[in-house]
C-alpha cells in the first residue's frame, strides 16, 4: 500500500511539473509569436486608413487596406494598381515617423487605426517612367494612344471623368503618374505633389480588410491590348 502510495505521489508530482513547464513556457511562446507577428508587420505588410474621397468608388472613407511593402523591391509598378506613396504636398508639417510604441498599439488594433501620417497618399498607377501623358475630354492618353479604362476588368472604377484639359508632361524616368479614381475630387500627380519617386512608393494594396461587408482583393486594373 505504501509503495502505491508513493508511486501515486510521484506521478501527480512530475504531473505538476509539466503542467508548471507549461505554463512557464506559454509567455514565451507569446512574445515569440508577437515578436515576429511585429516584424511581419513591420517589414512585409502595413496597415492603412483611407481618410479622403479620392479613391471612390473603389475605396471609401473609413476603409482598412493591407499593404505588401516588399513587392517593388522584388519587380516595377504596374499600371492600374493601387499604390500607397509618400509625397510633400506643401500643406501641414512633416509627419513623424512612428514609435515603436505606436506600432504596438496599430499591431494590437489590427490595422484598425489610422496611420497617423498625413503625408501619406493612396493613388492609381496611371502613367509609367518615360511616357507622355495627357488628359483631353475625360479621356487620359498615353504617348498620344487612349487609355481604355472603361476596358478595366475590376467593373470600371471612375466615380467620374474630369473634362479640365491636363498636360501633356513627360514623366521622369525612376517616376510615376497617379491618378485618383474620383477624378474630380483627387489631388494627384495633376497637381502638388506631381510624379512620384519609385522610393517614395510604400507598397501595393492587395485587399481591403474593413470593414468586414466591403472585404476583397484589390486587384490591379488591366488595360487589354494596351500594353502588348
Amino acid at each position: 500500500m505504501t509503495a502505491r502510495t508513493d508511486s501515486d505521489h510521484d506521478a501527480k508530482a512530475s504531473q505538476r511539473r509539466r503542467r508548471g513547464g507549461a505554463l512557464l513556457e506559454l509567455p514565451i511562446l507569446l512574445l515569440i509569436a508577437f515578436g515576429l507577428a511585429l516584424l511581419l508587420r513591420t517589414f512585409l505588410v502595413a496597415a492603412f486608413y483611407i481618410p479622403s474621397e479620392s479613391m471612390v468608388p473603389t475605396l471609401e472613407i473609413g476603409d482598412r487596406v493591407l499593404v505588401n511593402k516588399i513587392i517593388y523591391d522584388l519587380r516595377e509598378p504596374r499600371r492600374g494598381e493601387i499604390v500607397v506613396f509618400r509625397a510633400d504636398t506643401g500643406f501641414g508639417a512633416p509627419a513623424e515617423e512612428p514609435s515603436l510604441l505606436d506600432r504596438v498599439v496599430e499591431f494590437l488594433s489590427f490595422g484598425l487605426q489610422p496611420s497617423g501620417s498625413e503625408e501619406d497618399f493612396i493613388k492609381r498607377v496611371i502613367g509609367l517612367p518615360g511616357e507622355t501623358v495627357e488628359l483631353r475630354d475625360g479621356v487620359v492618353y498615353i504617348d498620344g494612344k487612349p487609355l481604355p479604362e472603361e476596358l478595366a476588368v475590376d467593373g470600371g472604377y471612375l466615380q467620374d471623368i474630369d473634362k479640365d484639359p491636363f498636360g501633356p508632361i513627360t514623366v521622369p524616368e525612376g517616376e510615376y503618374f497617379m491618378l485618383g479614381d474620383w477624378r474630380t475630387n483627387s489631388g494627384d500627380s495633376r497637381f502638388q505633389m506631381g510624379t512620384i519617386p519609385e522610393e517614395d512608393i510604400t507598397g501595393r494594396a492587395f485587399v481591403l480588410l474593413w470593414p468586414p461587408d466591403r472585404f476583397r482583393l484589390l486587384t490591379g486594373a488591366e488595360y487589354p491590348g494596351f500594353d502588348e
